[in-house]
């Protein structure tokens, strides 16, 4: 009985994997996976998506500004004698 068993599982396997390469399982993945929906681009979008790239770029100029500003005051000052915490 495993004997049938085992031949039965070989030759179902080979026919599935077969049929599934076949134009037949294809048609039938497609079928399941159902239509495929194109997404249209939206041009308001499009433009908020640039407007949002505008801004970013000003904010890291600003960023920048800032960094340079900040380092540009950190020089090395001298401990005034008398000023113990």
């Amino acid at each position: 009985m495993e004997d049938i068993l085992a031949i039965i599982l070989i030759f179902g396997g080979g026919t599935a994997i077969a049929i599934s390469f076949s134009p037949i399982g294809k048609a039938f993945a497609d079928r399941i996976r159902g239509p495929a929906v194109e997404a249209e681009t939206d041009p308001a979008l499009l433009v908020e998506v640039d407007d949002l790239r505008v801004q970013l770029s000003e904010l890291q100029e600003r960023m920048d500004f800032s960094e340079r500003l900040l380092a540009k005051d950190r020089e090395p000052r001298a401990i005034e004698p008398g000023a113990n915490s």
